[in-house]
């Protein structure tokens, strides 16, 4: 059995994914499940993150957003049966490719798949699934009433707290970095219920000068915004000052500052940027408003078994609005196998890139 595993590189060489042969122990763990993989969502390696937790190893497992059946469950399982449809996510420290045509898996990262939910689907929009309810319901406590800006609506993290939020009554604000980007997101409708856009305002920021905080002030009525959720670590951290350039792709970013100061008082920034610094005039203004940051990081749940049953929880409602058109990931078309490196390639090197690759 071959599974696609990565090669870190030395220095500021890029990694080097390969195809290798793997094996599973012939007796599964008292809890384990053994699944045969249907579908696989790709997602970037954090060197630094798994090098932080102590994982040492030289052939690190790619892919771990996986959906498929189950063939085996071991002695103590009591969630599944073979045949079951299962989709989960892969602990950090996995030795088994999620990208292997069979992985064995804790039971407690599983949960069931919705029949009518294709394995593509749910393996694709998974991890942003998870993001978007962590962002949400975990760390910014959302609540009917509430307003929210989401940076960059039209990634697909960004599309899931803007389906998310809308469902549970929360007033929506989002940008948009291109005019094809600001129409898309003008046109998302609901797919039950009154067909009013999900978003109450598309702020443009494509022209290289944004009225975030005029454009906001004026939707809140000067009060701003209760949650502010930024698209993958998405910030500007160049400060503008004698006379100094920024590339075009910075222009299109927000400032620490732009996006403090939108935050209405008792406001929540989430933030998943791992770097973020804050100036002591940024922390004023924080402590003037008793505001919060918190920071999103999509791999807890897995790297600690502290809140597992919340975990599943929140997977299996994932799995349920999905299947019930709540959420409507805009999911790219899987890959054969055969094209998983090249894929896995592009979206090492551009993250904010999906990629499913179909057994």
């Amino acid at each position: 059995m071959k599974g696609l595993y990565c090669r870190a590189a030395e220095g500021e060489a890029e990694p080097k994914f390969v195809i290798q042969e793997t094996t599973l122990p012939d007796v599964l763990g008292s809890h384990q499940v053994r699944v045969k993989v249907k579908a696989c969502g790709l997602s970037p390696l954090d060197f630094k993150l798994i090098e932080e937790v102590g994982i040492q190893r030289e052939l690190l497992p790619v892919g771990r957003e996986v959906a498929g059946v189950v063939l085996q469950v071991g002695p103590k399982v009591t969630f599944f049966q073979p045949e079951d449809e299962v989709v989960g996510v892969l602990p950090l420290d996995s030795p088994c490719s999620g990208l292997c045509e069979v992985v064995d898996i804790d039971e407690y990262f599983l949960v069931q798949k919705p029949e009518k939910l294709s394995s593509a689907c749910v393996a694709g929009a998974l991890r942003d699934g998870v993001c978007a309810y962590t962002a949400l319901h975990t760390h910014a406590r959302m609540a009917a009433g509430h307003t929210l800006l989401v940076m960059d609506g039209s990634s697909p993290f960004g599309l899931m707290c803007i389906q998310l939020a809308c469902y549970h009554g929360v007033k929506v604000l989002t940008t948009s970095h291109s005019p094809q980007k600001q129409a898309f997101l003008e046109q998302l409708r609901p797919s039950v219920g009154l067909q009013d856009p999900l978003v109450a305002r598309v702020i443009p920021v494509h022209n290289g000068s944004s009225d975030l905080l005029s454009v906001v002030l004026e939707e809140t009525g000067g009060l701003g915004v209760d949650i502010v959720v930024d698209s993958e670590g998405r910030l500007s951290f160049k400060v503008r000052l004698h006379g100094g350039e920024e590339d075009e792709e910075e222009k299109l970013l927000p400032h620490k500052h732009d996006i403090i100061s939108v935050l209405g008082v008792g406001g929540h920034w989430v933030t998943s940027h791992k770097n973020l610094q804050l100036d002591p005039p940024d922390c004023r203004l924080l402590y003037l408003k008793s505001a919060s940051v918190s920071f999103l990081n999509p791999e807890v749940w897995t790297a600690s078994s502290a809140q597992q049953g919340r975990y599943l929880h929140i997977l299996r409602d994932i799995v349920e609005k999905m299947s019930a058109g709540v959420l409507r990931p805009q999911t790219e078309e899987a890959v054969p196998l055969y094209e998983a490196t090249v894929a896995m390639e592009t979206v090492q090197r551009h993250p904010r890139k999906k990629a499913v690759v179909q057994l």
